[in-house]
């Protein structure tokens, strides 16, 4: 486990060529923690050699699993308060963007170079995070996710990376109409957003969605 600057612990799958020219951060949702997702560095290396993979732990233990993080509170399900979620997510935001930098940094690898794979809480954080960075990314892959602050997404966006979202339609914890909902206002906005509906999945990452986020990945990077 590593620690950043900017407080985040988290967890590194160094890339298999010993070359590394990329980066797939994994961000993780609710309750979970950078184990969570690092284990998808096993179906995805192999196809992507040059990667270096990388999984933050959000920066508050979570309120309703101790055992794992959250990027913020969630009123119906731990009964914070608005107020509350939203001064934590400001935290985080912060806190991410600021991770961004420090592995960029560290690891002497460009923003165009750099794939933020989000899973629920952690797509909501990369769809909020991503397009506010003043350098482009390569893309973001939102599992099960939504778009926060929709109302606010042209005024802050600065750049516009391709998005490929996708979700269960048998999802029932983040709704499935969630990923409509943040694809129009993306494409609206003037990304170019994909769409998958992995279906019979629930609140979940299912190995078609895994597929194709793995051909964008290397779409994104040039590499296919």
């Amino acid at each position: 486990m590593t620690t950043t600057p900017s407080g985040l612990t988290g967890q590194k799958r160094p890339a298999t060529s010993g070359q590394p020219d990329a980066l797939v951060i994994f961000v993780h949702g609710y309750g979970a923690d950078g184990n969570d997702l690092i284990g998808l560095a096993d179906p995805l290396a192999p196809h992507l050699p040059n990667v270096t993979f990388l999984a933050p732990n959000a920066p508050d233990p979570c309120q309703n699993n101790p055992m794992g993080f959250q990027w913020f509170p969630v009123p119906w399900l731990d009964g914070s308060s608005q107020d509350a979620m939203a001064a934590a997510q400001a935290v985080s935001v912060k806190k991410l963007d600021a991770y961004l930098d420090e592995v960029m940094t560290s690891e002497n690898i460009d923003a165009s170079r750099v794939v933020l794979l989000g899973f629920s809480q952690g797509t909501m954080m990369s769809l909020h995070v991503g397009p506010r960075r003043a350098q482009q990314l390569a893309g973001i892959v939102g599992f099960s996710g939504r778009l926060l602050d929709l109302e606010k997404l042209e005024a802050g966006t600065l750049t516009k990376p391709p998005i490929l979202l996708i979700h269960g339609d048998k999802d029932d914890v983040v709704p499935f109409d969630s990923m409509p909902l943040a694809a129009n206002a993306l494409t609206g906005a003037g990304f170019t957003v994909y769409t998958h509906v992995s279906e019979g999945t629930a609140h979940g990452i299912a190995p078609d969605g895994l597929g194709l986020a793995l051909q964008f990945i290397r779409q994104s990077l040039g590499e296919s």
